[in-house]
C-alpha cells in the first residue's frame, strides 16, 4: 500500500492494518460520510488503526479540520459494514469512506464546526477531482444502513457541500400538518414512496404497507435530505422532496 497520502490535503499518513484489495473490477464510484461517534478524535484515530478493531476508513477529519489518511484510496477500507445501495451489498469495494469526528447522538451530538466543514468540503472536492463519483452517490452512512446507523446525522450540512459541487441536494419541500386519508390512498402512497426510495437507491421492498422497516428508511432519508424534521413519517414534504431528488438525479445522469 502507498506510503504517502493520496490527498495533498492530508496532514499525516496514519496507516491502518484493516484493509484489503477491492473486489476485482471495482473502482470507487461512491463516497460515504460518517461521524466517529467517539468522545475524542484521538480515540477515533487510535481505534481506526488498531488491528483488533476490524474497522477503518480512508480519511479522518477532526474537529479542528486536520485530515489524516488511514487507508489508500485504491484499497478496500472497512467502514460501510452491513449495508445496501442500488443493488450493491459490498459497498466497501466501491466506496471511499470519510470519518468526521463528532461524538454523535450518544454523546450530545454537537454541531460540526465551520473549520471542520471547510476541511470536509475541500477533501470531498479533492477526492471527486480524482475519482469518478456521481453526485447521487455521495451518501451518509445512515443512507446505506437505515435503522442501524444515524451518522453523520441531521446536523451535518449537506446543503453546504452541494453548493460546493459535492453531492446531490434540492430545497426540501415545506412541511405542513399531516392530514388523515382513506386506507386505499395510504396504501397507494406507501407503494409510490417505496418505489421512489427504491429507484433512488434505498433498500426497500414495494409492499404498499408502511411498517417499521420503511419508517427507518424514511427517517434516514429525512436525516440527509429533509433534516429540519426527522420523524419517519411519509408526509407530503417527504414525498415531494423525494420527487425533486429523483428529477435532479435524472438531470444529472443525462448531462454526465
Amino acid at each position: 500500500m502507498t506510503a504517502a497520502p493520496d490527498s495533498k490535503l492530508a496532514t499525516s499518513w496514519c496507516p491502518s492494518p484493516n484493509y484489503e484489495p477491492r473486489r476485482e473490477g471495482r473502482v470507487p464510484d461512491m463516497l460515504i460520510l460518517h461521524y466517529t461517534g467517539m468522545e475524542t478524535s484521538d480515540a477515533a484515530l487510535d481505534w481506526l488503526t488498531r488491528e483488533e478493531a476490524k474497522v477503518s476508513a480512508h480519511y479522518l477529519v477532526d474537529e479542528a479540520g486536520r485530515i489524516d489518511q488511514i487507508v489508500a484510496e485504491e484499497m478496500r477500507a472497512w467502514h460501510a459494514g452491513q449495508s445496501y445501495w442500488a443493488g450493491e451489498t459490498d459497498l466497501n469495494s466501491c466506496s471511499i469512506g470519510i470519518e468526521i469526528h463528532n461524538p454523535g447522538h450518544e454523546f450530545g451530538y454537537p454541531d460540526f464546526p465551520d473549520v471542520q466543514m471547510q476541511a470536509v468540503e475541500a477533501l470531498c472536492r479533492d477526492i471527486l477531482s480524482r475519482q469518478d463519483i456521481p453526485a447521487a452517490r455521495v451518501l451518509a452512512h445512515s443512507d446505506i444502513a437505515p435503522g442501524r446507523k444515524r451518522d453523520p446525522g441531521e446536523r451535518f450540512d449537506w446543503a453546504r457541500l452541494a453548493r460546493a459541487g459535492v453531492g446531490l441536494w434540492v430545497e426540501p419541500a415545506r412541511s405542513g400538518p399531516t392530514r388523515a386519508s382513506a386506507p386505499a390512498t395510504r396504501m397507494k402512497r406507501s407503494a409510490e414512496l417505496q418505489r421512489g426510495l427504491q429507484a433512488f437507491g434505498y433498500g426497500v421492498e414495494v409492499t404498499s404497507t408502511f411498517g417499521k422497516g420503511l419508517e427507518q428508511v424514511v427517517e434516514a432519508f429525512q436525516r440527509h435530505y429533509r433534516p429540519l424534521r426527522v420523524d419517519g413519517r411519509a408526509d407530503a414534504s417527504t414525498r415531494e422532496t423525494l420527487a425533486r431528488l429523483l428529477a435532479a438525479a435524472r438531470r444529472a445522469a443525462a448531462t454526465s
